[in-house]
């Protein structure tokens, strides 16, 4: 199954509650009543695309992750990966230390919880290392790029870095003390007087393994790969795409023909219809076709249609919709 634009989005929710938590990073809030997903997102200023590819990628796997690199918007994921760093940062890691304070007797007369928390201390250090870097250098590098410019990330005193790639795959082992911190609780610690409280933890020490592990794999199979493409279009000294339609310089980069071509495409006309009325051929229809495509870097009919409306080349009333 694959999530639509057309879908309502309490059906979405209500097949996996578990994008719950990726609707909050995108910032759209509940209360949404029967809207379609496309709405939803257009009423929040998301870019659906993005929150399609994000959904769809965490509801199928990886094998959808290609259908969606050239189409999502970098900032608009930028964003997304921005709220869900927050979000384990400044909640869901402090509020499992809290429960687990609350669950294990943390005196130092007990070894083995001191120990425990001790080592979700030191793991919760590792996280914010990682993620503060993240923020601090791969994002802001991200936003360079966004404004057409290609610098380099540096690690603090070592060589710089030249690019997206060498982060990529670079999770490993932040879910590694995760999983070690469970088989400590699990086999060695007693808790004889807080087992239902111990039990709370522990589960949401594997949902909080679970979302990481997914937001590592969508960082990886989503983020890299969309940024690796703008920094090719940065290098062929081309404009980036900005994650959603913007009237400004962008009509100007068409030619007189090739607005025409655009009102004839958002009209609804065939290629062979479009060549008759513009005493052209075919072929040099499906030329100027992909020279606009290339050029607006849009994708799709309904993202052409969108274009025409804002720039003033047609009117809705003229649109087939």
């Amino acid at each position: 199954m694959e999530y639509k634009e057309t879908d309502r989005m309490f059906d979405v929710i209500c097949d996996r509650v578990q994008l719950l938590q990726m609707m909050s990073r995108f910032g759209i809030s509940l209360g949404f009543g029967e809207k379609t997903v496309r709405e939803v997102c257009a009423d929040a200023g998301v870019d659906v695309t993005t929150f399609l590819a994000v959904a769809n990628y965490l509801r199928n796997g990886a094998s959808v992750a290609p259908l969606y690199t050239e189409r999502i918007s970098v900032r608009a994921l930028t964003e997304y990966l921005k709220q869900a760093h927050r979000y384990f940062l400044d909640f869901q890691l402090p509020d499992i230390r809290r429960k687990l304070i609350g669950a294990i007797d943390c005196s130092q007369t007990n070894e083995v919880a001191y120990l425990i928390l001790k080592f979700y201390d030191e793991y919760m250090n590792d996280v914010r290392r990682h993620m503060d870097f993240e923020n601090n250098r791969v994002f802001t590098y991200v936003d360079s790029l966004l404004s057409g410019n290609r610098p380099r990330i540096s690690r603090g005193g070592n060589a710089p870095i030249s690019g997206i790639a060498q982060f990529s795959k670079s999770h490993v082992g932040i879910n590694g003390k995760l999983q070690e911190l469970k088989s400590l609780i699990i086999k060695y610690y007693n808790a004889a007087d807080a087992t239902e409280l111990l039990n709370n933890v522990l589960i949401d020490i594997f949902s909080c393994e679970e979302d990481l592990r997914q937001h590592c794999h969508v960082e990886d199979d989503l983020f890299v790969p969309a940024v690796e493409l703008l920094e090719e279009r940065i290098a062929a000294g081309r404009e980036p795409r900005m994650g959603e339609i913007v009237k400004a310089d962008l009509s100007n980069a068409l030619s007189e023909r090739e607005k025409e071509i655009v009102a004839c495409v958002v009209r609804g006309m065939s290629n062979k219809d479009i060549a008759e009325k513009l005493f052209i051929s075919a072929n040099t229809v499906l030329t100027h076709r992909k020279n606009i495509f290339r050029k607006l870097d849009i994708h799709s009919v309904s993202g052409l249609t969108i274009y025409a409306i804002v720039n003033g080349i047609v009117k809705l009333d003229d649109v087939k919709l």
